[in-house]
């Protein structure tokens, strides 16, 4: 079984929000490949944090890791990108009532963010802090298998309005995720290396973040190919 803990670049295709089993989102094209089942534990929005939380607290992962063939940390790229307005006031909108001041700070936020976006920081979470919940998803996984292959990734490209265009936390993040990496041997699949001409060829998801068909091709075709040379 391979276990996938991620954000919605892993169920999000070129026209929106698709379910665990669709044949050609890259978990199930990976498993395909390797005739093994899969588990996706994913949601919009996810970083390393919510990686870990689900780690520790979703009875599925407790259920997939004793079974696990491979587990892949798909998290990272929300962290990287431009959240000038705390993470956790977007995620508490939903609770506010009433419902029209629900709608007037949605509004507000949603006018707010694509413009404060375009300073580029703070990011959602710091390199550091990303990779210290890696580093534990680690540790956490190597206390009960410790043959367990662990992968994760590079974070990806993108070209959305909603952050701005504004991608400046991407390189940062790529080298303290290169640097823990070269200290624990945890490979690391590089997404922008797969998608980025998906996303700018108009093919992918018109949001500017989620992939077209092609960007989750060749991004299964790169997590086949390292899980085939950690297994």
């Amino acid at each position: 079984m391979l276990l996938v803990i991620a954000d919605s670049l892993s169920y999000y295709g070129p026209k929106g929000g698709l379910p665990a089993d669709h044949p050609r989102i890259w978990p199930n094209l990976v498993a395909a490949e390797l005739d093994w089942d899969v588990e996706i534990v994913a949601r919009i929005g996810w970083t390393c944090r919510d990686a870990y939380w689900a780690l520790i607290g979703d009875p599925r992962v407790w259920a997939a890791v004793p079974r696990a063939g491979a587990v892949v940390f798909a998290v990272g790229g929300m962290d990287s990108l431009p959240s000038p307005l705390p993470t956790a006031l977007r995620e508490l909108i939903r609770y506010l009532r009433p419902s029209g001041l629900r709608r007037v700070i949605r509004s507000a936020y949603q006018w707010i963010q694509p413009r404060a976006a375009k300073l580029g920081r703070p990011v959602a979470l710091p390199p550091a802090v990303s990779v210290d919940y890696l580093e534990q998803c680690r540790t956490a996984l190597g206390h009960l298998r410790p043959e367990l292959p662990v992968v994760a990734v590079l974070p990806s490209v993108h070209d959305c309005a909603a952050y701005g265009r504004v991608h400046s936390g991407r390189e940062p993040a790529v080298r303290a995720l290169e640097a823990w990496s070269a200290r624990t041997g945890v490979p690391l699949v590089d997404l922008k290396a797969a998608v980025r001409d998906n996303i700018f060829s108009g093919a992918a998801n018109p949001d500017g973040i989620h992939w077209g068909w092609d960007g989750h091709t060749e991004v299964a075709k790169a997590m086949v190919k390292t899980l085939q040379e950690v297994g």
